[in-house]
């Protein structure tokens, strides 16, 4: 079973701004701008909002907390992939919160860390999907953050980079559900950041973008979650052909190819992992927005929520990355 987690990014997901303002240079990946379609999904249920954490476990996407430019939220929702709808399930405990990170073990989901409007929070609950209950686990060892990132293995959860407070991180952590624990993870050798994205294929996870000192980063890395180790790709503003830079972005993946989406440039790129190499794709076709949340089973994917500006949102579209634009669904 592939498990794929969201960020808001943090959440962590998520995305997409300035459509008109798009200055993307043209070279041999420039791809075809008119390969991807996006269809439009299910509303979401709750109430519009941004900065949104969520993962997906099998057919079924779950999201909650989030900011909805008055308060801070703690609900909870599961959507059915193949149903197409959404179920509103048992609040996150705690404080509500925005911009927390989750990730999927098993048949159980996590949601810790993020921001409720006065303190980044260290926090962190399991939530069993079968029983449909939270319940408190080991709070995360680093500093307390928001706008970090997570993903997870067969066995593992992983958090790192995102804002303290004071300064941004580049430190990750394992968490270890058999014994509730969490240790420091060495070896990646990136910048800081806020408001990166990953997405992963098989067991490889790839993580980039997000910001430091107002400065969009470029690096580029995979994490392989067998052996545990990181290496660098290609950066993503690499020789002009293409620039994938941004932060506030959402990452996810559909087969053997990594996608990133929206931030502060409304466009859509696809990573081929297999050459290293970057191909754009038909833009995203909602509202522009920053701080939405991807949902990601391997086989399909959503963009859903995030802001612009002062307005929020409640939609959610589906891409179908290997079809013809399609401008009339």
């Amino acid at each position: 079973m592939m498990r794929k987690p969201f960020f808001t990014l943090n959440g962590r997901i998520a995305m997409l701004l300035l459509a008109g303002a798009l200055a993307v240079s043209c070279g041999s990946d420039d791809g075809d701008s008119t390969i991807g379609n996006w269809v439009t999904s299910t509303v979401f249920d709750g109430s519009p909002r941004s900065s949104v954490s969520g993962f997906t476990i099998g057919n079924y996407g779950y999201a909650g907390t989030g900011y909805d430019g008055d308060n801070y939220l703690k609900d909870f929702w599961r959507y059915n992939i193949d149903g197409g709808y959404w179920e509103q399930k048992a609040d996150l405990p705690g404080k509500a919160r925005s911009s927390a990170v989750a990730f999927a073990i098993g048949s159980n989901g996590y949601i810790g860390t993020g921001y409720d409007g006065t303190d980044e929070l260290g926090d962190f609950y399991k939530y069993d999907t079968n029983t449909d209950t939270w319940t408190a686990v080991a709070s995360f060892t680093g500093t307390a953050r928001r706008a970090a990132v997570a993903f997870s293995s067969d066995t593992y959860g992983y958090v790192g980079s995102g804002f303290d407070g004071d300064n941004d991180k580049k430190d990750f952590w394992r968490y270890n559900p058999a014994i509730d624990a969490w240790e420091e993870q060495f070896g990646f050798g990136g910048n800081k950041r806020r408001e990166g994205l990953t997405f992963t294929i098989g067991t490889k996870v790839y993580f980039g973008t997000g910001s430091s000192n107002g400065t969009n980063q470029d690096d580029f890395w995979e994490f392989d979650t067998t052996s545990e180790t990181w290496k660098r790709l290609t950066d993503l503003d690499d020789d002009s052909d293409y620039n994938v830079k941004r932060t506030n972005a959402t990452g996810f993946s559909v087969g053997n190819y990594g996608y990133v989406c929206g931030g502060d440039i409304n466009s859509v790129w696809e990573y081929d992992p297999s050459t290293d190499k970057w191909k754009r794709k038909t833009d995203f076709e909602g509202s522009t927005r920053q701080d939405a949340l991807s949902l990601y089973n391997g086989s399909k994917a959503f963009i859903l929520l995030g802001k612009y500006g002062n307005t929020y949102y409640d939609d959610m579209f589906e891409f179908e990355p290997f079809e013809k634009l399609d401008e009339d669904d």
